[in-house]
């Protein structure tokens, strides 16, 4: 589950923000929708806000709009501060999940709307409406009307229309939400193109957690209101900073323990409700006794039916269900105290069934480097 966008570096922290969001906090009477969240965004970048319902995620991207204001800190986009700067004057654009096309004009006239609204001569908007129809490889569709598309037709309608007034920063709330699971990826790798291309600054705000790792140069969890941690895909997937962010992104494992061993390099915790002891090969600053937990992914454990080496990170249990998923199969295996794990293995052959079939009794293994312990 890595970033399909690993191959763009994102901006280091030497270089000036083009987005700096300061200290914002917003209210809805007695309701924090957003709180205290403080952000740098970096230009050219590709960054993704990644949250559930009511996280506050689309709140943000609204005041990024000036669709809202904040209740308290500040935004500031390419150096200029947006307080009171209405939506209309701000270098921003926005694209809706609806998408919001006029289903009484043709692609072309819905693309060139903006730009006619904003007094922009007739030829230079014909010039600039076909470069951005061919640019989302829908020149040929100019003059259809909107019912006439597919759903992944009018999400290029949409996005043609919001860069064509070419502005620095382009907003998207779920702009893939509305497309199905084969379209959607396929149009990830357009938009990141369209974006790799242009070099203008995305914001995109997703629940869709494969969404966000496969688009974001860097990424921002958010769970009621705050951001609870910034990184690149890769960083966030492997090295959470809490459970939640743990939980959230990916499938996981998490167990509880209690820090027996606590070394620079390692440390050892005993967990009863997984019956062994893990052993993992980073330090925390923790100290022994404390309840703490560990988060291991499912494809990073093996199965055996024999014991494997060593007595750490080894539980033994009962297969009690496998699904197939084609690329991969998906056991849930019952370990003696009751408690269920997931493991998954990539279905490497082309052969009827798998090696193990429910009710086997099983080894689950993993390395020293696979858990990351978490104390919060």
């Amino acid at each position: 589950m890595t970033s399909l966008a690993s191959n763009r570096s994102a901006a280091g922290p030497a270089d000036a923000p083009f987005v700096r969001i300061e200290g914002v906090t917003k209210r809805f009477g007695d309701f924090v929708a957003v709180n205290n969240i403080s952000l740098d965004i970096h230009r050219s970048e590709l960054f993704c806000l990644l949250g559930g319902s009511g996280s506050g995620k689309s709140t943000l991207l609204r005041m990024l709009a000036g669709f809202e204001h904040p209740t308290e800190g500040r935004i500031l986009i390419d150096g200029q501060d947006m307080t009171g700067v209405p939506p209309y004057e701000r270098p921003v654009n926005m694209m809706f999940q609806s998408y919001a096309l006029f289903p009484h004009m043709t692609v072309a006239d819905n693309v060139g709307y903006g730009l006619r609204r904003a007094g922009v001569a007739r030829r230079e908007v014909k010039r600039r409406v076909a470069e951005m129809l061919n640019l989302v490889k829908m020149g040929d569709f100019a003059h259809r009307k909107p019912d006439q598309l597919s759903g992944g037709q009018r999400q290029r309608v949409a996005l043609a229309r919001s860069l064509v007034r070419q502005p620095k920063l382009l907003l998207l709330d779920e702009p893939l939400g509305a497309l199905d699971k084969k379209l959607r990826e396929e149009t990830q790798f357009e938009l990141m193109k369209i974006q790799t291309q242009l070099g203008t600054t995305f914001i995109v705000v997703t629940h869709d957690q494969d969404e966000a790792m496969t688009l974001a140069s860097r990424m921002g969890v958010m769970n009621e209101g705050q951001l609870v941690q910034v990184g690149e895909p890769r960083n966030l997937y492997e090295f959470p900073s809490s459970r939640f962010v743990a939980q959230f992104i990916g499938a996981v494992n998490m167990f509880e323990g209690v820090l027996v061993d606590d070394e620079p390099d390692h440390v050892r915790i005993r967990s009863e409700e997984a019956g062994c002891t893990f052993f993992v090969n980073h330090g925390i600053s923790s100290a022994p006794g404390q309840t703490v937990h560990v988060a291991v992914r499912p494809e990073k454990i093996r199965l055996s039916r024999e014991i494997p080496p060593g007595a750490d990170n080894v539980v033994k249990g009962v297969v009690d269900e496998i699904a197939y998923l084609g690329n991969l199969s998906v056991f849930q295996v019952r370990l003696g105290t009751g408690k269920l794990i997931r493991v998954t293995l990539p279905n490497l052959d082309r052969h009827e069934g798998t090696t193990f079939e429910p009710s086997d009794t099983v080894h689950c293994s993993w390395g020293p480097s696979s858990g990351v312990v978490l104390a919060s």
